[in-house]
């Protein structure tokens, strides 16, 4: 299955130029992509699990433990885990405020290698700052995967500044070529992502 096709087909992706989408980090963007939408169509979902599975073992091999963002990583990383027949732990978007006060819930061996999926990447900040809680718990981050990159300058920026890899299942690049863009468009776009 063509994932960008089929994350198009159900409008999981919209694309307004005229009326830019306002993101929660408060960026205006011409595209919005909301993977949560995937949770409802097992076809597109089961695909995107076995790319993101075949992108990890190609990628990270020896990875010993998938870990999910809070909260739209968190059932793409179940399923990956289950394929790869490996440990699962999570990462809350804040600390629980009771109990253990932990950031990452599920059990883990201390310099494990763990790959983090997240649902998209535009600056990568979400995803790097479980990056830090998962160095910071004694494992080690091999990478992060997710399903769609809109390919921000600041967000390559980011992950080069973390010395972490980061493989994508599509990207702004694959949208772009699914697009009827006018030349108009296509430059705008390409501004946009600067």
């Amino acid at each position: 299955m063509d994932i960008i096709k089929g994350l198009l087909n159900i409008g999981a992706i919209r694309v307004n130029i005229d009326k830019p989408f306002v993101w929660t980090s408060g960026i205006k963007s011409p595209i919005y992509c909301d993977n949560r939408k995937s949770l409802g169509h097992y076809d597109l979902r089961h695909a995107i699990a076995v790319k993101l599975a075949e992108l990890i073992k190609e990628r990270f091999p020896g990875v010993e433990i998938i870990g999910g963002t809070a909260t739209a990583g968190i059932p793409h990383a179940t399923s990956v885990a289950d394929i790869l027949r490996l440990p699962l732990v999570y990462f809350r978007s804040k600390a629980k405020e009771h109990g253990t006060t932990s950031v990452i819930e599920g059990d883990y061996t201390k310099g494990a290698k763990i790959v983090i999926i997240e649902d998209l990447i535009s600056t990568g900040g979400s995803v790097l700052r479980c990056a830090g809680h998962a160095r910071d718990a004694g494992l080690e981050v091999t990478g992060v995967a997710a399903i769609f990159d809109y390919q921000l300058k600041a967000g390559r920026d980011n992950f080069a500044d973390a010395k972490i890899p980061l493989e994508v299942v599509t990207d702004f690049a694959d949208l772009e070529k699914e697009l009827n863009l006018s030349p108009e468009q296509a430059e705008f776009l390409a501004k946009w992502r600067m």
